[in-house]
């Protein structure tokens, strides 16, 4: 009866030690995803070239070259990318990533980006862009990236101007 008993007690301390121990390696796995955003640098993007393809009276479809950087030692991959566009500090137009894209560690890829353009919001800007070589754009939106750690959402601002 003894030997029962010391069985049934060293069993429930073994199944207890086990359970502090997968509690202790959960607790380090979560605290080592909260950190991930420490140890994770944003990607940057950089606009190369605009292509410009008229599709009807109406609208224009223009696509975006964009570099983006990953200054990280790991790779990233980028789930979601939606944006909007601004010349002269107006919005054009707006457009959406539809596939997904990896980007290797500390390199740069080139992303070509679709944008879809009404005529009518590019009246004023048409006039600038015509006019004077110096024209303000800025290109911001949001990405999700997925790493090694998890997914987060970034959002990003970009600009410069068109010589």
């Amino acid at each position: 009866m003894d030997n029962f008993i010391d069985n049934v007690i060293r069993s429930s301390y073994s199944f207890a030690m086990k359970k502090r121990y997968l509690i202790i390696f959960g607790g380090l796995c979560l605290l080592l995803l909260s950190c991930a955003g420490w140890m994770m640098e944003e990607p940057s993007v950089q606009l190369r070239r605009v292509s410009l393809h008229p599709r009807s009276l109406t609208e224009i479809h223009l696509v975006l070259d964009l570099d983006v950087q990953n200054p990280n030692r790991f790779d990233l991959t980028i789930r979601s990318f939606q944006y909007k566009l601004f010349l002269n500090e107006r919005e054009i137009g707006s457009g959406r990533l539809e596939k997904e894209v990896r980007i290797p560690a500390d390199s740069a890829v080139r992303v070509q980006t679709p944008v879809v353009a009404g005529f009518k919001n590019w009246n004023e800007s048409l006039r600038a862009v015509i006019a004077d070589k110096n024209i303000p754009y800025r290109i911001e939106g949001e990405a999700n990236v997925r790493t090694i750690f998890g997914s987060r959402n970034y959002t990003f601002s970009k600009g410069g101007k068109i010589d």
